[in-house]
Order: structure tokens, then sequence, then C-alpha cells
């Protein structure tokens, strides 16, 4: 193989070419038989973790804390758009959240996850590495 193929899902959008556009409910994030879990996912303030790019081709990817009074109580969906589009992105994404959200620069952790007992151990990971 001479190139590789990278795949990453999260959902729902944030912001379509600089607008405010939170697809929801066409992305499966609103379910009718459960509307709590879309206000507890997505209207409620979490710990999010964002990505987004810029005009000019740049990728943001941004942690937003949460669940930490004093710090940071996290972000909706609509604050994480607002986020995102001051931070110059065009197009953006929810990634994951909650005690999910973490990130690290080189070895050292940046973000403070919310969960009680630190970084929680979990399967996957956003890794970005210099090519050789």
């Amino acid at each position: 193989m001479t190139g590789t193929l990278d795949v990453i899902n999260g959902g729902p959008r944030l912001l379509r070419a600089g607008q405010q556009e939170i697809a929801a409910a066409a992305e499966g994030f609103h379910w009718p038989e459960n509307p709590e879990f879309y206000y507890r996912f997505g209207v409620r303030r979490n710990p999010r973790t964002l990505a987004g790019i810029t005009d000019d081709g740049r990728l943001l990817l941004v942690a937003v804390d949460g669940r930490r009074p004093g710090w940071s109580v996290g972000a909706s969906f609509e604050e994480s758009a607002a986020v995102m589009a001051a931070l110059g992105t065009r197009d953006a994404l929810n990634l994951d959240g909650g005690g999910s959200t973490g990130m690290t620069l080189g070895s050292g952790l940046v973000s403070r996850p919310s969960d009680a007992t630190g970084e929680r151990p979990i399967a996957d990971a956003l890794v970005i590495a210099p090519q050789r």
C-alpha cells in the first residue's frame, strides 16, 4: 500500500461553512423515543472533544474540560459551536465527551479529566504524529 487511510467518527456536526449547524437529529443523536438522551448529551454542559478545519486548512483539536466547578463546567453543543467559530474554524464537529475527554502534548496531560480517578482507561485515541 502506498498511502494510508485513516477513519474517525464523531458527531454531531457543529459548524458548516462557518455557520452553526447542529445536525443532531439527522445524524442519529436525537432519539424521539428517548428525548432525555439528547438533553443529557447535547443541551447540558459536558466535557467535550472537538475538531475543526479553518479556511486555510489547519486542523484544530480542542478539549473542553468539565464537571469541575471552579475550573470548568463543560459546554453544550451550541456553546461548543461558538467556541469553534471563535477559534476560526469553518467546519467543526463533536468527537466525544465526558470522561473520555483528555488531551496530551508529548507525554504531558494538558487537560483535567472529569473522572474523580483521573484519566479514564479507554481503548481508542486520536494520535497526531510527525511523518518520518
